[in-house]
């Protein structure tokens, strides 16, 4: 089976900036999408057909194939997950391409649109991220230099390496990237 190229992952381009701008009153909201097994970017390209906002963060995944080859796949961040903005019409036409098997409202938009622009920004870096399935407590941090520069969240410690850790709260779930101890201060 051939191994596609970065498909797009977010619809439109420049959604948080656009979300900010729109009136809250029509209706509109975020909704996660959980979707069938392994077919997200098949959602996604419904949705993209259909012009309907949404977010589903895709990373870069290297391994090597039994034969020894380096293969360099797209994967979902959050398996099962996408994110659409819109109101309760789009959510039906979500619902009717027959790839999702469960909605979730999110409850507070505006601190779910932090949540995830901040994983959005952080992908945009290059940088490797890490997904986090399991939140732990910890410090609160902002990062004072390099790529994540101004970003706050909990310090988290894995594979003895320091990392931060940006949540996406309604879910429990979130990233962590690799940080030094010197880009760090306590909030």
């Amino acid at each position: 089976m051939p191994l596609l190229k970065k498909e797009k992952d977010i619809f439109p381009d420049h959604l948080f900036e656009t979300i900010e701008s729109m009136p809250s009153e029509n209706g509109q909201g975020w909704w996660a999408m959980q979707t069938l097994p392994r077919c997200e970017k098949k959602l996604m390209r419904q949705l993209i057909t259909d012009e309907i906002p949404f977010y589903a963060p895709v990373v870069e995944k290297r391994y090597r194939s039994p034969q020894g080859r380096a293969r360099t796949v797209f994967v979902p961040l959050f398996s099962n997950y996408v994110f659409l903005f819109g109101d309760r019409n789009t959510r039906y036409s979500a619902i009717s391409t027959g790839s999702v098997c469960r909605v979730l409202e999110v409850s507070d938009n505006v601190q779910f649109v932090e949540d995830i622009s901040r994983i959005y920004r952080a992908i945009q870096t290059g940088e490797p991220v890490f997904p986090e399935a399991k939140l732990e407590p910890g410090d609160p941090v902002r990062v004072k230099n390099g790529p994540f520069k101004g970003f706050e969240g909990v310090v988290i410690r894995r594979e003895n390496q320091l990392r931060l850790l940006i949540s996406v709260r309604c879910m429990g779930q979130g990233i962590s990237v690799q940080l030094m101890d010197c880009q760090i201060e306590a909030i």
